[in-house]
């Protein structure tokens, strides 16, 4: 592409600035405790505030309210997307960059804004508008833009919610490397390794001897996991662990079919599991058909060597 062609098609997708996506659209549903319920159940949020209405009533709100982070929730389409999504200027913006060649797409970062509570029996209006598009960009990935969508959010009486900004890299993938000489030996994928970082590498490490701990409040006791630093009850930095047990029993689950990604064996059920500590955990169904995990269903974990370089919890039928 010359300077000239360059010139040209980066008027092309700055056009799309400020154009709009999505116009005010209400919800299909109204906020509502059914939701609310499921949501929390998965996510492991125990805030009372959000499904004990006797708690809820006697707090300074005086009424229940929805989980903050639900806010993109209440507008989605649910199973409709699976016949395509109707064209918009997101999708226009896509297939242009599609059209040059930058055909790769990778989601960045999500990033939330609240200022004001839903409860149940409120109605969710949001909006979205293409905010901005960088300049091109040299990454790991390839060379690119960044583009970043600005939905905002507000009740039925066109109150302010929140924000959500979700950005997105489009980029022209890099060329594969030249294919190994005929002597050298092909590596055997492996998972995708998993980031540790200050907060989760003795999590990580303790995987990796074969243990699944569950960190644990000093102050008040209470389990929680993913790892993270603050006690989301009292609000401790004070913590400890104790190890699973890995009895557990099906939340949630779903079968990974398509793209197929190198290192990971197929069929390949991924699920919510609550474990018999109370907390949560994302995990792999193994040995047993797929069609055979159920909502409910009773298993038991083993930590177990994956590929050459990875242990991993895996969950039996128990």
């Amino acid at each position: 592409m010359t300077a000239n062609e360059l010139n040209a098609f980066e008027d092309e997708i700055n056009a799309f600035v400020g154009r709009e996506v999505c116009p005010p659209t209400p919800a299909k549903d109204d906020v509502n405790t059914a939701m609310i319920r499921q949501w929390t159940e998965i996510i492991g949020d125990t805030n009372p505030a959000y499904t004990n209405e006797a708690w809820a009533a006697k707090s300074t709100r005086g009424k229940s309210i929805a989980p903050p982070a639900m806010m993109y929730v209440w507008g989605q389409e649910g199973f409709a997307v699976t016949t395509g999504r109707p064209a918009d200027a997101q999708a226009d913006l896509v297939s242009l960059f599609n059209k040059h060649g930058y055909t790769g797409v990778l989601g960045t970062n999500v990033k939330q804004e609240y200022f004001k509570e839903v409860s149940p029996n409120d109605n969710v209006v949001m909006e979205m508008v293409i905010d901005n598009i960088s300049e091109r960009k040299t990454t790991g990935r390839g060379p690119g833009y960044f583009f970043e969508t600005l939905s905002t959010f507000t009740n039925q009486h066109g109150e302010k919610i929140g924000t959500q900004r979700f950005k997105v890299l489009k980029f022209i993938p890099q060329e594969q490397p030249a294919a190994a000489a005929a002597e050298d030996t092909l590596q055997v994928p492996t998972r995708i390794a998993s980031p540790r970082g200050h907060d989760n590498k003795w999590w990580w490490d303790a995987c990796d001897a074969g243990k699944v701990l569950i960190q644990r409040c000093k102050n008040c006791q209470t389990l929680r996991h993913p790892p993270r630093p603050m006690c989301g009850e009292c609000q401790s930095m004070e913590w400890d662990s104790i190890e699973s047990t890995l009895d557990g029993e099906v939340l949630s689950h779903t079968e990974l079919h398509h793209p197929k990604i190198p290192g990971y064996q197929y069929p390949l059920v991924c699920a919510v599991i609550r474990l018999g500590e109370g907390t949560n955990i994302v995990s792999n169904v193994v040995g047993c058909d797929p069609s055979a995990v159920h909502i409910g269903m009773r298993v038991k974990g083993k930590v177990e060597q994956v590929d050459e370089k990875t242990m991993l919890p895996q969950f039996y039928p128990a």
